[in-house]
């Protein structure tokens, strides 16, 4: 498996959002959850990341898919 981890600095830099938005949209489950790596870290999967992102340029262009 070649999946690649993406942690919280790069999920920021590459989503635009912040911290906070993030942890408060996985809450609400409308962002990928991250995985823990050991005890005191965790990532996101990059897939994850970017479909998450390809749904909200869907969204946002009509294309389809539930309005969040």
């Amino acid at each position: 498996m070649s999946e690649q981890i993406l942690k919280l600095p790069d999920v920021i830099k590459v989503t635009g959002l912040a911290r906070s938005t993030i942890y408060k949209l996985i809450g609400e489950n409308r962002f990928p959850k991250q995985i823990k790596l050991t005890s005191f870290s965790s990532g996101w999967l990059k897939s994850e990341i970017e479909h998450w992102l390809n749904e909200r340029i869907a969204i946002s262009r009509n294309i389809g898919g539930p309005e969040q």
